[in-house]
């Protein structure tokens, strides 16, 4: 997510930091590099040139040239710039008064809106509601039955009437029905086009008119640029849009779409969606996302996210496994299944403050491949086996080998690193000092 121009913007500070004292004829030659930067990553004209001319006018406001450490006061205006660009603070959904709530989403095809919906449901229900998905797409092929396997996949009801009865009607009843059975959120997952025109907007605005919704949410392809941008005009000039969810944005190297909407609409950013899983949608934070950006990483996301993964009372126990020594293969596999469920660990290392930038300098990738041929050595463990590695020798090691598709190397390189974390965990809770270990576990 925003790989190329976090590169790019994080070069242009390390070479402004590397100079100590500034003058402002670096600043203009660093926002320069910015302003470029922002082009290249697809961020509206108007946008980026406002941007830089606004990170100017508040370097010279708060003389930061003039403080000990000018290039950080200098970072810090950037980042605040961004922020507000971004939206400032989080946008949350609003709820009706009285239940049902009506979320109505709206895109193009393509945009990833009926995936959104799903996202949408299962999040709400994390949440404490009981939401009912609407099949309200009667013409894209296969509309319907995609949103139903989606929604059943996560136990989500759908209300659903086929393709011959009018969308705002299908709207109508299921809103009568969320009423009798006691829903607390309706979504609508309305008809897209590939491309705007007349009878799709009359018709959204025929079920607006019928269930009145509380938020009006556009779905769009954060990897279309400044076509999104467009897009959004459009449908807000028609439908007044409450909020936005930007969908691919783990895909979007760029960035254009997310820095320019908001300044461009005026359309707060509810949601980003970050994979195809389907707890992969994420509320928008403009402050987190700023520091990913800039590469001072995103803790409070990473935390959150490892507080819906780990409870406090597996957490304990695995605290005193480590303190004890007592930690197994078993246990370590345990951990990796709640590591992934996390996201992906590229995404997670991200977060990290300057871990992201650091890796892409040396060309470092996690691959993912690597945790799937770890997984199969330990599934190929009897359980015995998988508590007491020390027994595993020569025969063993071929069996499990050839049983996960991988080499007696592989296997060898697994039990010696898992040996030597052992030994280090050992000195740990004896209080000797930490040995030098080259990688755990790859």
């Amino acid at each position: 997510m925003f790989e190329s121009l976090s590169d790019k913007l994080q070069g242009t500070f390390r070479k402004l930091g590397s100079k100590g004292k500034l003058q402002e004829s670096d600043v203009d030659l660093a926002l320069r590099e910015v302003r470029i930067a922002l082009m290249e990553a697809d961020v509206n004209l108007k946008v980026a040139r406002d941007f830089v001319n606004g990170v100017r006018e508040k370097v010279r406001e708060s003389h930061a040239l003039e403080s000990l450490t000018p290039a950080q006061q200098v970072i810090q205006v950037v980042n605040q710039e961004m922020i507000e660009l971004l939206g400032s603070t989080e946008s949350k959904l609003e709820t009706a008064p009285t239940p049902p709530t009506v979320y109505m989403t709206v895109g193009l095809q393509g945009s990833g809106k009926t995936l959104a919906c799903t996202k949408l449901g299962l999040m709400i229900r994390r949440g404490g509601g009981k939401p009912l998905l609407v099949a309200a797409d009667v013409y894209r092929p296969a509309a319907v039955k995609q949103l139903e396997v989606l929604a059943h996949s996560q136990n989500l009801p759908v209300h659903s009437e086929g393709t011959s009865v009018p969308p705002e009607d299908i709207a109508s009843h299921a809103l009568d029905r969320a009423r009798s059975q006691g829903f607390t959120h309706v979504i609508l997952d309305t008809a897209g086009r590939l491309h705007i025109d007349e009878a799709m907007m009359a018709e959204l605005e025929r079920v607006k008119e019928r269930t009145h919704p509380t938020e009006t949410i556009l779905v769009v392809d954060a990897m279309t640029g400044q076509e999104a941008v467009r897009v959004a005009q459009q449908f807000h000039e028609r439908l007044d849009v409450t909020g936005l969810i930007l969908t691919k944005m783990d895909a979007d190297a760029r960035g254009g779409a997310a820095l320019s909407i908001r300044s461009v609409t005026g359309i707060p950013i509810k949601f980003v969606g970050t994979g195809e899983r389907p707890d992969a949608l994420e509320p928008f934070h403009p402050d987190r996302l700023a520091s990913r950006i800039l590469g001072l990483g995103d803790m409070l996301t990473l935390i959150e996210r490892a507080q819906a993964t780990f409870d406090e009372r597996s957490a304990r126990e695995m605290e005193n496994k480590l303190r004890t020594a007592s930690f197994t293969l078993e246990d370590f596999y345990n951990q990796l299944q709640m590591v992934k469920n996390m996201g992906p660990l590229q995404q997670l290392m991200e977060m990290i403050p300057g871990m992201g930038s650091a890796m892409r300098q040396q060309n470092v990738e996690v691959d993912e491949r690597e945790m799937v041929h770890i997984e199969a050595i330990i599934q190929s463990m009897t359980p015995y086996e998988r508590q007491h590695p020390e027994i595993i020798r020569g025969s063993r090691r071929r069996r499990i080998a050839a049983g996960s598709g991988t080499s007696v190397a592989d296997v060898n390189a697994l039990l010696h690193q898992f040996n030597q974390f052992q030994k280090m965990m050992k000195q740990l809770s004896s209080g000797k000092r930490m040995p030098k270990i080259p990688g755990l576990f790859g």
